[in-house]
């Protein structure tokens, strides 16, 4: 686990260590020492805390005048053991949202497991981008099986045409027209 690192191909565009208004702004990265772990098995330096011990993440691309926000996840979401949602709600979501995020790009190719529990988190972060949208690609169908159990599909935008985006060879501004022209094509089916 300790080679697998975040997206980096739009570090050049983006850095949440160099953005005032990233809540990871200023963080510097060792990468002679690796601390981090999910169940023992140490992750790659260049993930973020966010006071969780099984979820890490990265912001890979804020855009304030556009309003969105592109994270990609590592390790296993467990709501029901460490509240995880709490825990990225409280210490990213809430402060990107403040500094007017309201469209978020979730990517969880590093997802390795889910665990669910309420959805009270899930429903205030839906309540907070009331007028934006909230989306998940890249993850793998038996967290989405997971998701759909736990009606996480009512606040989270994903499947269908959202899983063959191929984000990897895209601008972010153009991953993020790509997703809202989705989105907004999915509304307007409603």
């Amino acid at each position: 686990m300790h080679d697998i690192e975040p997206f980096y191909r739009w570090e050049s565009i983006y850095s949440a260590a160099d953005d005032k208004r990233s809540p990871f702004y200023g963080k510097h990265y060792d990468f002679t020492e690796y601390k981090n772990d999910i169940y023992g098995y140490y992750i790659h330096p260049y993930w973020d805390e966010i006071g969780s011990e099984t979820l890490y993440l990265k912001v890979l691309y804020t855009d304030y005048r556009h309003n969105v926000a592109i994270i990609e996840l590592m390790g296993e979401w467990n709501d029901t053991l460490h509240n995880d949602i709490m825990h990225l709600k409280r210490n990213v979501i809430d402060y990107l949202t403040k500094q007017g995020i309201k469209y978020f790009i979730i990517i969880g190719e590093n997802i390795l497991n889910f665990h669910g529990s309420d959805d009270c988190y899930y429903e205030e972060w839906f309540d907070d981008v009331e007028d934006g949208w909230i989306t998940a690609i890249g993850f793998r169908d038996f967290v989405l099986e997971e998701w759909k159990k736990y009606n996480i599909d009512y606040y989270i935008n994903f499947g269908g045409a959202l899983e063959t985006v191929n984000w990897r060879t895209m601008h972010p501004l153009k991953l993020f027209q790509k997703i809202n022209d989705e989105i907004s094509r999915r509304i307007s089916l409603t």
